[in-house]
């Protein structure tokens, strides 16, 4: 239906007033809300810098004597071995039952024979040729009598040297000096002929064996390789600074104590002891470090005294400890409790205190101190992420160091 007139011409009115109130609604409502942002209260936030004192278990230090522990490597060696050699020719014809790679024998034992007709038929030749000569000596005795007695009937005063003839002396003298060859030829046939039997040097461990039933053997062929079973050396390398904390053997005392360990081969308490022997004068070409000499008695085990402890064996690589000079008025703390720079931590009436301290020595374990702590100190072993000097610490109460104790932690 068309409009009038009349609603055509009240049209533009209408819309100019709809805008005019849209803007006055918008406008106070712009005024409300920027009030209201404007006088908002602020929030306050008390307290929020304020920081919990940290937690930290402790552990009371004091000095005393210690002695620190120098751990090294080592190699056994033998304290006594020899190449078995005859010191004649021969061949041999019995070998003892002993006379096994790997046998034990004692010294004076016989290990091997070599065939001895040659050596008792020239025995008996120089025998016989002592006796001889011996024969001779008494028939120029009975000369020599009776030249004395003729010369009493001389009555004539001869020089000394004619008198020596007529007495037969230098006669005499000539075949006592060929009695003395006898004898000595004798004593060398003997020599050989107890040298057809080989025996052993001292108390040893037979490690190789070249002689066998038949072999001819000359003076100067192998015939084992022996090393003594009464005590090994184990050979080992320190750096040179460390030789001053370690107490070498002087006349009449024994060195520093020695405990050997071979974590490979033998059980984690099992252990061998053994003292300081000597400093061995020269440095390792290679790694240029002292060397010193341990001895271990009875190294295989043999005695009763040591059954049930590990043998060593020739050529062994072991680990060692050490025992170092006793340092007095020292703390020994534990080397995770060194901090970096050579400091520790203190508690110091309930704050951290960064100290800087002396270590005196080192070892795998521990740090020994002479500075910078004094007995009753309050050493702080928790870990601190960030530790600041004068930061305030509380100790962890006993029931928590107690719980953690027994849940097995550090």
């Amino acid at each position: 239906m068309p409009s009038t007139p009349s609603e055509q011409h009240h049209e533009p009115g209408s819309w100019k007033l709809s805008a005019a109130i849209c803007a006055v609604i918008l406008a106070v409502a712009g005024s409300l809300a920027f009030a209201t942002f404007t006088t908002e209260p602020t929030a306050q936030k008390e307290g929020a810098t304020k920081k919990t004192p940290m937690l930290v278990d402790v552990m009371e230090v004091s000095k005393g004597k210690h002695h620190p522990h120098i751990l090294a490597t080592g190699v056994v060696r033998p304290a006594r071995e020899v190449q078995l050699q005859p010191q004649i020719d021969g061949r041999v014809v019995e070998i003892s039952e002993k006379f096994v790679p790997g046998g034990f024998v004692q010294k004076d034992d016989t290990l091997v024979k070599l065939e001895s007709s040659d050596y008792r038929n020239t025995l008996a030749q120089r025998v016989s040729a002592l006796e001889q000569i011996e024969a001779e000596l008494l028939l120029e005795q009975g000369r020599q009598d009776l030249a004395r007695s003729e010369y009493k009937y001389l009555d004539k005063e001869l020089g000394p040297e004619k008198k020596k003839l007529i007495l037969r002396e230098p006669q005499l003298d000539a075949i006592k000096g060929r009695i003395k060859g006898a004898k000595a030829a004798v004593a060398q046939a003997r020599l050989d002929l107890g040298r057809t039997t080989i025996k052993a040097p001292f108390d040893a461990h037979i490690l190789t064996r070249t002689a066998n039933i038949g072999s001819q053997l000359g003076s100067g062929t192998s015939v084992a390789r022996l090393v003594g079973t009464d005590a090994y050396w184990v050979a080992i390398d320190v750096p040179m600074a460390t030789l001053r904390w370690i107490a070498l053997p002087k006349e009449g005392e024994t060195g520093a104590p020695v405990t050997i360990r071979n974590v490979r081969a033998w059980p984690k308490d099992q252990s061998r002891e053994a003292h300081l022997v000597s400093l061995v004068g020269a440095l390792d070409n290679d790694t240029r470090m002292a060397r010193v000499l341990a001895e271990v008695k009875d190294p295989m085990s043999r005695d009763e005294a040591s059954k049930g402890k590990p043998p060593l064996m020739i050529g062994e690589f072991v680990e060692v400890a050490i025992e170092g000079r006793e340092l007095e008025q020292a703390i020994r703390l534990s080397r995770a409790f060194l901090r970096d720079k050579d400091t520790v931590w203190v508690m110091h009436e309930d704050k951290l205190r960064i100290r800087p301290v002396e270590v005196a020595f080192r070892d795998a374990e521990f740090v020994y101190i002479t500075d910078g702590l004094e007995d009753g100190d309050k050493v702080v072993i928790t870990g601190i992420s960030t530790p600041v000097d004068g930061e305030t610490l509380r100790l962890k109460p006993p029931e928590a160091a107690m719980k953690k104790s027994a849940e097995g932690n550090p």
